[in-house]
């Protein structure tokens, strides 16, 4: 009678979900587009209470630079009405960890002091030559 139960709950879960269809994904842009269709990316993209943020670059690792990156970061997540308290992920792609090593005080300001989790590297280079820096985040909304 258990299996039972499990296969019917199981069956039932699948209808659910062939019946929902296509996975709904809320994109954003720059200039009010919903993706780049030259590179093929999206600069956001929401599913339910998650959103996606692609890599935010620039080619200064000075505080200018580095504030600039989280300046358009911030942008992008109030476009979703969110800030940096929703943000649970942080990758950072660098072609100089020193660099930013050295000035990640100016980074940390956007999380007063509610740091998420995150991953820095260390790259030979990254998709645009002259970039140096580039920032990506996953935030998540409450439900």
């Amino acid at each position: 009678m258990r299996n039972f139960f499990i296969l019917a709950s199981f069956l039932i879960f699948s209808n659910l979900l062939s019946q929902e269809g296509k996975l709904h994904k809320n994109k954003w842009h720059w200039n009010n587009k919903t993706q780049d269709s030259n590179a093929g990316y999206a600069q956001a993209v929401k599913v339910d209470n998650v959103i996606y943020i692609s890599g935010v670059v620039t080619s200064n690792i000075t505080p200018e630079g580095i504030t600039s990156v989280y300046n358009n970061l911030k942008a992008v997540l109030a476009n979703y009405g969110a800030t940096f308290d929703n943000v649970v992920k942080e990758n950072l792609y660098t072609t100089d960890i020193e660099a930013m090593k050295k000035y990640n005080d100016v980074r940390k300001k956007y999380y007063n002091n509610d740091f998420p989790a995150a991953t820095w590297v260390q790259v030979q280079r990254l998709y645009m030559p002259e970039s140096k820096l580039e920032v990506e985040l996953v935030a998540h909304l409450p439900k």
